[in-house]
C-alpha cells in the first residue's frame, strides 16, 4: 500500500486497513505522542482538558484513529483517539 493516501475518498473497511497499515509502520506506537497506542496516551496529553461539544458523540468508541491533515486530506498516521482530540483542539489539525 502507497502511503499517505487521501482520507476523504476511503470506505470505512479501507480506512481500517489504512490504520493498521500505519500501526504496523509506527511499530505500535502513536504518530502525535510516540507512545504505545495500545496504552493510551501519557497524562501530560490526558491534562489537556478537551470540549468535548466539538466531537461527535461516539468520538472515543474506538481508541485508534486514522489521523489525516484537513487542508490537503491526506492520511499522517494513527494516533490514540485522545490525541486526535488534542491535535485538532489544540494545533487545529
Amino acid at each position: 500500500m502507497k502511503l499517505p493516501v487521501d482520507y476523504t475518498k476511503l470506505n470505512p473497511e479501507k480506512k481500517k486497513q489504512v490504520r493498521e497499515y500505519y500501526i504496523e509502520l509506527q511499530e505500535g506506537k502513536c504518530y502525535y505522542c510516540d507512545h504505545d497506542l495500545q496504552k493510551g496516551p501519557p497524562s501530560i496529553i490526558i491534562e489537556k482538558k478537551i470540549d468535548w461539544k466539538y466531537f461527535p458523540p461516539f468520538f472515543m468508541k474506538y481508541p485508534i484513529h486514522l489521523q489525516h491533515n484537513h487542508e490537503t486530506n491526506m492520511t499522517e498516521g494513527a494516533v490514540h483517539a485522545y490525541c486526535n482530540a488534542v491535535m485538532w483542539q489544540y494545533e487545529g489539525r
